[in-house]
């Protein structure tokens, strides 16, 4: 398993450009939120709850990863996950009156812009998302974006 920096320098090779660095910076969290609530608009088995929907199914297994990767990391993203499944939940029932569907058209649209916005700034940037090398690099951008970038030494 790869440790936490090497994870950020391989994303941070193709992020160098000054512009596409801010547009990931707005991007990566609406395309983080926009699949938590697509997932959590999907039919679940149970009645659907702030606990009980398929985006804490998804949630729950990029936990596993960045524990993984790194137990502090892992800490705060859980932290973070109860706030996105409290908020989500409290978006759902008060915005959007409990309609699934109104949930998953807007968090469509918000996701399919976000990632509209991320191929321009690789266009920029002139080099191919990180993503298309390793689905894992999903993962990594949500930390990528909060971390603070440290300078390599060469």
């Amino acid at each position: 398993m790869k440790s936490l920096q090497d994870w950020l320098e391989d994303y941070g090779e193709s992020h160098q450009n000054k512009t596409n660095v801010i547009i990931h910076k707005i991007c990566v969290p609406l395309i983080f939120i926009s699949i938590y609530f697509i997932l959590f608009s999907l039919p679940f088995p149970l009645e659907k709850s702030m606990y009980f929907n398929w985006g804490n199914v998804a949630y729950l297994l990029a936990l596993i990863f960045w524990f993984r990767v790194n137990v502090k990391l892992g800490f705060s993203f859980l932290l973070f996950g109860f706030i996105l499944a409290f908020t989500t939940f409290f978006i759902w029932i008060v915005w959007f009156y409990l309609s699934d569907r109104a949930m998953l058209r807007y968090s469509s649209i918000v996701f399919a812009l976000a990632w509209i916005g991320q191929f321009v700034g690789h266009h920029i940037e002139g080099k191919k998302p990180s993503v298309i090398k390793d689905l894992q690099f999903l993962l990594i951008g949500p930390i990528w974006v909060v971390y603070p970038r440290r300078r390599k030494t060469t």
